[in-house]
């Protein structure tokens, strides 16, 4: 997820909550829901790794439209993208969005800029149903250009059984005043 350079004024659009598609159980005497057929891939959620790579898949690419009905069906309904960023006075603040939000705000730089973010290192920390990855990522403007951005994402994700859903993506980009600590950028965990 990309933070304050470039991108960071697109992030500050947000909206109401608009969702297809499945929503996990609430209940615990509930069955796994029934995905939505519409942009759902069952092998996007079947692991912790499948749903990150989908992540990370759901908003690269050229300059376009994105699958925002995959990138939809990835999140629980409530789900938050945080964006971490500094304000037009450099004070450090934070920008909470519902998924639509982002999807608001993002698509419409996407549809005019090729953006693509890999992760380059995760530390992993997971207890029963809840998991936190630590993803660091590089952001490019081409599948192979250099990264104009690093930084990391902190990603909550929720297994209930039958697939995982990401509970809410917090970021933040590397900084000269905040550099990215040698232990985020070492060989996965």
């Amino acid at each position: 997820m990309k933070t304050a350079s470039r991108f960071g004024s697109v992030l500050l659009a947000a909206c109401p909550l608009l969702f297809s598609g499945a929503t996990p159980s609430r209940q615990a005497d509930k069955s796994a829901p029934t995905p939505s057929p519409r942009g759902f891939r069952q092998a996007d959620v079947k692991s912790r790794d499948a749903i990150v790579a989908a992540l990370y898949d759901s908003i690269s690419g050229p300059a376009g439209e994105r699958d925002w009905e995959r990138f939809r069906s990835l999140f629980i309904p409530e789900a938050q993208l945080i964006a971490s960023i500094n304000n037009k006075d450099r004070a450090l603040t934070y920008k909470s969005m519902t998924v639509q939000g982002y999807i608001d705000g993002a698509g419409k730089y996407f549809k005019e800029h090729g953006f693509y973010e890999r992760e380059i290192s995760r530390k992993l920390e997971s207890f029963g149903s809840v998991t936190h990855i630590f993803s660091t990522y590089e952001s490019r403007e081409t599948a192979d250009g250099r990264p104009f951005e690093r930084g990391i994402n902190s990603i909550q994700l929720f297994g209930d059984g039958s697939r995982w859903w990401i509970v809410d993506v917090y970021w933040t980009g590397e900084t000269p005043e905040n550099p990215i600590p040698a232990r985020y950028l070492s060989k996965n965990e």
